[in-house]
């Protein structure tokens, strides 16, 4: 199987179905953002709201694109994930397995909503910052921190703009909505009136679709991670692109750069120019070789991805500089020219989306009842009316599909349950909140980060001593 001996065929499979697994407990981890309101609300039955909710999930995969993906592999650099010993690369990915998984069924043993992305991203960083440990190459980063931050920061407001933005829609619709009904707790175990039943069960649909289209991203880059530090001659770049293609790419991208006058640049702008000038020169000399992309030595295909990563960043400071003498036609262009060079390393097999798109819909019909239970119940002292639902999961799915839109994961778990906070304080004030769970969810999210990064660099250091 790709060229590898047997104990590493072995390895390989493992790392894959670990994958596989991590998404699988992300499923029914977060299911619970999901199918809390419509089950507390009599919407829908579990069963059916489990099934639905997995099969939205599974489509959401599907057509979130990969923005999301590329954000979690290009966390790490290229040199870590290519390292000459593959068992070293092994060390790595067993280490960001293992502790996600870990850390996302504890909490799920417990009851206690917690990020999956806060999992995989501490993790993430907690390798790079153990490589830089033993490296020797002491001036290099082993975490892309640019990234790092952006990730960092959605993280970090998400919540907040859940329960803010829940709050004033609970305000809108007090102001809006004459039928008072919607602000009620449910009664009976008797479905609600058609028109609430038909909205609590599209904001639903919306958050198990922005769930899967966010959450699952983040699943697809982890297993291109695995693919591209194990089998990197087969994943580094994309083998179906043809060299042909990308050179006429390379032209126009420098037909404009060209056009570009350096001396009305900043210094900092100056300087990143003279790398993007530096970057696509090495890359063209790379491609006037004549070989095909899947005829490049592996090590050559980690120069070419490295080079685009970097002229990447380079091109994103120079367009977004006030100083650039281009047309807004030429930026345009300059901008597509860069995403169709970036196709040679941001893309994923689509055997890799649908392995991921199955792990997590059918991860999302099971377990779930320990997080339900915590959101339906012991966020809010009173039970969940069907204005706090419908509001918590229109922000949750509003907020998701934005920040999948700009490539950026976020917390699920942490949007859904800060919304549905931000209803219980909006229907009878900060006083409707239960302190012991707000505290154990606080706390959680707190945690994460830190225990994962230290647990994953453990992990790393350890395993790579044995192996």
């Amino acid at each position: 199987m790709f060229g590898l001996d047997t104990s590493l065929t072995i390895l390989l499979l493992v790392c894959l179905l670990a994958a596989a697994a991590f998404e699988f407990i992300n499923g029914f981890h977060d299911t619970a953002n999901a199918v809390a309101t419509v089950i507390y609300t009599n919407s829908l039955k579990p069963w059916a709201a489990v099934i639905w909710s997995g099969v939205w999930n599974s489509i959401g995969v599907f057509a979130g694109g990969i923005a999301v993906a590329m954000g979690i592999t290009n966390l790490l650099p290229t040199e870590l994930l290519l390292d000459t010993n593959i068992y070293h690369n092994i060390a790595l990915i067993f280490s960001l397995l293992i502790t996600a998984i870990v850390w996302n069924l504890g909490t799920w043993y417990l009851g206690i909503p917690c990020s999956s992305s806060h999992t995989l991203i501490g993790s993430i960083i907690g390798v790079g910052l153990a490589f830089a440990l033993i490296s020797p190459n002491n001036g290099v980063s082993y975490v892309n921190w640019a990234k790092a931050k952006d990730i960092g920061l959605s993280l970090l407001l998400s919540p907040i703009l859940g329960f803010s933005l829940a709050i004033l829609l609970m305000y809108i619709l007090r102001q809006v909505v004459k039928n008072r009904l919607i602000f009620k707790e449910p009664l009976t175990n008797d479905p609600p009136p058609f028109w609430i039943r038909l909205i609590l069960l599209l904001t639903c649909t919306g958050v198990s679709f922005s769930h899967g289209s966010n959450d699952g991203q983040k699943g697809v880059g982890l297993v291109m991670l695995i693919l591209i530090a194990i089998v990197p001659g087969y994943f580094t770049l994309n083998s179906d692109k043809f060299t042909i293609d990308v050179a006429e790419h390379v032209r126009e991208y420098k037909s404009i750069f060209s056009k570009i006058d350096p001396n009305e640049l900043s210094v900092d702008e100056k300087f990143e120019y003279e790398k993007a000038q530096l970057n696509i020169n090495h890359f063209d000399s790379l491609l006037k070789t004549g070989k095909s992309i899947e005829h490049f030595e592996v090590k050559e295909k980690a120069q070419l991805r490295k080079d685009l990563v970097f002229l990447g960043k380079s091109t994103k400071i120079l367009l977004e500089s006030k100083q650039l003498n281009l047309s807004l036609a030429n930026k345009e262009k300059l901008k597509q020219e860069m995403a169709k060079l970036k196709s040679l390393t941001e893309y994923a097999p689509s055997w890799v989306i649908l392995m991921i798109s199955l792990s997590l819909g059918l991860g999302t019909m099971i377990g779930w009842k320990r997080i339900v239970h915590t959101i339906g119940e012991k966020i809010g002292k009173q039970h969940l009316t069907y204005a706090q639902g419908a509001s918590a999961e229109l922000v949750a799915a509003s907020t998701i599909g934005f920040s999948t839109w700009l490539g950026l994961p976020v917390s699920t778990t942490h949007v859904l349950s800060s919304g549905i906070a931000g209803s219980m304080v909006a229907s009878k004030g900060i006083k409707n909140l239960q302190a012991k769970t707000i505290k154990s969810i606080a706390i959680a999210w707190i945690l994460t980060l830190p225990v994962c990064m230290i647990l994953s660099g453990g992990l790393f250091l350890l395993l790579r001593w044995m192996l």
